[in-house]
């Protein structure tokens, strides 16, 4: 049975590859969280899978999963160092996950994104030193390409030197790969490259919600400064988790894989079709609406304009650049694509304004008595 070291299992899209890996696989997690004990761990894993499991189902799976407390930023990512030591002699591959998504924080991006992957490489090393490594998993982004306009965005040419970054985001996630590949030359490498994870194709709710509402706002808006034909790249967080899984766990052809819409990305005209709220396209306005941006981004006060300010600040180039990354590979490797953003996006429109952009988390129930009946498997 393999155990596979894995971080970021917490977040949102670790969930679904959590969802993925224990109902596909045999495998056993050693997950890095900052918890202090399993206790805390739980409650953590809970919070996050719930969008996915019951209770019943969580409890049916949790034994397979070993809480490593720990801190991507601390030296030896924080583990005790009897724990370290063995994790260096148990664990079979790395799935490394976890990253800071702050696009406008060049400090919480250097120390969570560089030093933390430097970490986890140093482990992932040390691992397959000690009895050889099966594989090291990073998921990371389309981001890496940097500033790029109205293009069709190849695996093998996304990274670039010459070509600025947009963010501290896609800047770190960059030298990451490097690293990846420089320090673990003898180890088999995988890399994923999500684009704009948002939503679930299978049901409205989401745990996720900065994308999203930034998403909500444009529908709501009557005069949208953008070219109408440009195309964003969406893909449902579904396809992503289990794009993830199933392939840091079966032979590949590739090394890279970008898990994306590519060329079946729809246009901002599609997007705002399929709602039914059909705005006036203006993009005359583009770089005006980009400076209000700006100036509220920047205000001190603390509103929902400035709010709203802040996150078109950091994803309006995502929004507005019309470029798309081929996702051939992934496609064939999986022999399925994504779902298309305009069959699901007005049930999360829906969904996301009904909670007021926070997912209403239920506690964890107690564990049920041992009846020898099989759980069942439905979302709560």
């Amino acid at each position: 049975m393999e155990t596979i070291f894995i971080t970021g299992a917490t977040g949102f899209l670790g969930s679904y590859v959590v969802d993925r890996l224990m109902h596909t696989t045999d495998v056993r997690l050693a997950a890095l969280t900052r918890a202090a004990d399993r206790e805390e761990g739980i409650a953590k894993l809970w919070k996050a899978m719930q969008l996915h499991w019951n209770a019943e189902t969580f409890y049916r799976f949790i034994d397979r999963i070993d809480f490593v407390p720990g801190d991507l930023t601390e030296p030896n990512l924080g583990i005790a160092e009897g724990r370290y030591e063995a994790l260096v002699t148990s664990c079979n591959s790395v799935l490394h996950i976890a990253a800071s998504l702050n696009r406008k924080s060049e400090k919480q991006c250097l120390n969570h994104n560089l030093r933390g992957t430097l970490s986890v490489i140093q482990l992932a090393k040390a691992m397959h030193e000690d009895h050889g490594l099966r594989r090291f998993s990073h998921v990371s982004t389309v981001a890496v390409a940097g500033q790029r306009d109205s293009e069709v965005i190849l695996e093998d040419e996304a990274i670039d030197w010459e070509v600025s970054d947009y963010d501290p985001y896609g800047r770190t996630k960059k030298f990451c790969e490097h690293m990846v590949r420089s320090l673990l030359p003898d180890v088999e490498k995988t890399f994923f490259r999500p684009s704009i994870v948002m939503g679930d194709s299978r049901f409205a709710e989401t745990t996720q919600f900065d994308m999203v509402r930034a998403f909500c706002t444009l529908a709501d808006i009557p005069v949208l400064p953008f070219d109408s034909n440009g195309r964003v790249d969406i893909v449902n967080a579904d396809w992503v988790g289990k794009a993830i899984a199933d392939l840091h766990m079966k032979k590949v052809k590739h090394q890279i894989f970008h898990l994306s819409s590519g060329t079946s990305s729809h246009t901002m005209g599609e997007i705002t079709a399929a709602l039914n709220k059909p705005p006036r396209f203006v993009p005359q306005l583009e770089n005006a609406f980009g400076s209000i941006m700006n100036a509220l981004a920047s205000s001190k006060q603390k509103n929902t304009a400035t709010m709203i300010g802040s996150l078109f600040k950091v994803f309006l180039p995502y929004i507005t650049y019309d470029t798309v990354f081929d996702n051939s590979r992934a496609v064939e490797a999986l022999g399925e694509a994504p779902v298309p953003f305009t069959r699901y996006c007005k049930d999360l429109y829906r969904y996301a304004k009904s909670v007021g952009y926070e997912y209403p988390a239920k506690p964890l129930p107690p564990a049920p008595q041992t009846t020898g009946a099989k759980p069942s498997e439905a979302r709560p």
